[in-house]
């Protein structure tokens, strides 16, 4: 999984795929509708691969989430909707990742991550073995 070039812009909703790097920000596409948009150095961007949620005993990288959620899910969508209620997204969190820090991940960040994995998955950006088999083949 390439979480690098899949960014968060604040403000815009779902997930971009970061095209190209220009002198004053970048290009990206929407992994929602395909559109290609311009950012600027002023828009509050993400890397995925930078984001971490908060655990009891350390943060844990959005990645290993994402890894956890797949193995949960036994590599299909997130059977839990974004839209449920707030309980239900905090029992089903705490079934996937039991070390998350309560008090510091609210409901509204459970549906981003939960609307964040479906859309990767969407993608297939949750592949996990390929990335494991090539990383292999280059020892």
């Amino acid at each position: 999984m390439e979480l690098d070039k899949i960014i968060a812009i604040s403000g815009r909703p779902g997930l971009y795929e970061v095209e190209v790097q220009t002198r004053t920000g970048f290009i990206a596409h929407s992994l929602t509708d395909g559109k290609r948009i311009t950012a600027t150095l002023s828009d509050q961007v993400s890397l995925l691969s930078e984001i971490n949620i908060y655990g009891l005993q350390a943060e844990v990288p959005l990645a290993e989430v994402f890894q956890k959620m797949l193995t949960h899910e036994n590599g299909t969508k997130c059977k839990v909707k974004p839209k449920a209620k707030p309980s239900d997204l905090e029992a089903y969190f705490f079934e996937v990742f039991q070390d998350y820090d309560e008090e510091r991940v609210y409901p509204s960040d459970i549906k981003k991550i939960i609307n964040w994995y479906n859309l990767l998955h969407q993608h297939k950006l949750l592949d996990f073995k390929s990335e494991t088999s090539s990383t292999e083949e280059e020892e």
